[in-house]
């Protein structure tokens, strides 16, 4: 009787572990504005990292990087437009892939990116919605790796508190978005530096901080995705030049 119920019991785990590998293995899809931006032209130069893209200048040397994680099973390609964007403008960009497409399974992963590219002294690191929290969990855990956290509709968890830490931070969200929504993003606030900057997207939801269409749960945006990344990129743009 024993040997079944503990039978029954592994079969259960096993059926378990596959759902989730499942679930985790089909991520929402980056749209073809994203994959367009997958490609190497005379302004940016994409390549494959160990696991992520890298989006470099070619009219500069950057001194200063960005380190992306992607939103919770969202294809990290999806993000592609904007990174692109923000590398077109001097920046070393890493968009990096995570394990199941969740960044909780690899939230140290910047430590790789840092450690491939010596020759850039100063990183950022930023994230959707997952992506941030985990990115924030980064920054708590390894406040000397990076000079600044860029949160895109995200928020730290308690645990990572990073009010005392005097750390630069970015918080950029959307007025409709349906998950991260503006309700959550300012009880956010006590967790946040006092001199945290706020930048809220009138009109803008959650997916249209990435290029994979529509998402459950997300308010229909009232701007086009276009104007809604402008605004995210102008907002880093500004804050990162405010680092430098």
């Amino acid at each position: 009787m024993f040997k079944r119920i503990v039978a029954g019991l592994f079969v259960i785990i096993i059926i378990t572990i596959s759902a989730f590998v499942i679930w985790g293995s089909t991520p929402a899809r980056p749209d073809t504005l994203a994959l367009q931006a997958l490609e190497s032209n005379d302004v940016v130069n994409v390549e494959k990292g160990q696991f992520w893209l890298q989006f470099s200048p070619t009219n500069r040397d950057p001194i200063s990087g960005f380190i992306f994680y992607p939103g919770g099973r969202v294809d990290y390609r999806a993000y592609a437009p904007l990174m692109r964007a923000i590398a077109e403008r001097g920046y070393e960009v890493a968009l990096v892939k995570m394990p199941l497409s969740l960044a909780v399974l690899g939230a140290n992963r910047a430590d790789a990116v840092i450690d491939a590219n010596p020759e850039i002294p100063v990183w950022y690191i930023g994230g959707h919605s997952l992506g941030g929290a985990m990115a924030a969990a980064y920054v708590y855990n390894n406040p000397v790796s990076v000079q600044g956290l860029v949160l895109w509709a995200a928020y730290p968890a308690e645990s990572n508190d990073l009010s005392q830490s005097g750390f630069p931070v970015l918080s950029i969200y959307a007025e409709r978005d349906g998950l991260a929504t503006p309700e959550k993003i300012q009880a956010s606030i006590p967790l946040l530096p006092k001199d945290t900057m706020w930048v809220e997207i009138k009109g803008g939801n959650h997916a249209q901080f990435g290029s994979y269409g529509p998402q459950n749960g997300d308010l229909e945006a009232s701007i086009s995705a276009e104007e809604q990344h402008q605004q995210i990129v102008d907002a880093i743009l500004t804050f990162l030049s405010g680092m430098r």
